[in-house]
């Protein structure tokens, strides 16, 4: 009799842990999306290290336009979005709407940037890459950055920003640098037309030539 209590034991232990591991494999995945936390883009990585993780992150007033973790093209309390051109934050919407269908979220590395921030960024590319020569081809002038006048948005992480390269035109957003495949601007014709050509960096733009 002791005997058969044990087998029968060992066979309900066997068949519940055949059970368990049936179940775990046809489960649905809880997972959340990948946030590619590694490459956020922002600004351009310096040599000899990884990405640089946004636009001075906890280093600057948010007024003036630095951006923490995690703010959306949907967050209007964060001036960097806020005071982005109307018609580029509409665009940009209407696309991160569409692309949360794919389980894609638009995070905003970096929006408009107040004259001081900019300079502020300017210096800090020069003192990184060594000469104002090298550092034009990351980061534009306060006078001639279409951050400062609201109209470019780096978008991250880099699974976003490649979802809005494929996607963007539809919305009239267009990548402009392709040293930079987080930048968009805003062209309206690009739905009908395509978006324009890119440049190879911000110093082959004439709008940097002023």
């Amino acid at each position: 009799m002791t005997i058969l209590i044990a087998v029968a034991v060992v066979i309900a232990a066997v068949t519940g842990g055949l059970g368990y591991r049936t179940w775990a494999s046809s489960s649905p995945s809880t997972a959340t999306p990948d946030r590619q936390a590694d490459g956020v883009p922002g600004r351009p990585p310096p040599p000899g290290s990884g990405d640089w993780h946004g636009d001075g992150r906890g280093a600057d007033d948010e007024a003036d336009g630095a951006v923490p973790d995690g703010v959306t093209v949907f967050d209007d309390g964060f001036p960097a979005v806020a005071n982005l051109d109307p018609d580029l934050l509409e665009a940009l919407r209407r696309a991160a709407t569409e692309a949360a269908d794919d389980r894609v979220e638009f995070v905003v590395n970096s929006g408009w940037r107040s004259r001081d921030y900019q300079e502020r960024l300017l210096d800090d590319a020069v003192s990184e890459y060594g000469s104002k020569k090298e550092a034009a081809r990351w980061v534009a002038t306060a006078d001639t950055s279409a951050h400062v006048s609201g109209d470019a948005v780096d978008i991250g992480p880099t699974g976003a920003a490649q979802w809005l390269s494929e996607h963007g035109a539809g919305y009239g957003l267009c990548q402009i640098y392709r040293n930079e495949p987080w930048h968009f601007e805003l062209h309206p014709d690009a739905a009908d037309r395509g978006c324009p050509r890119t440049y190879a960096d911000p110093t082959h733009d004439p709008r940097m030539q002023k």
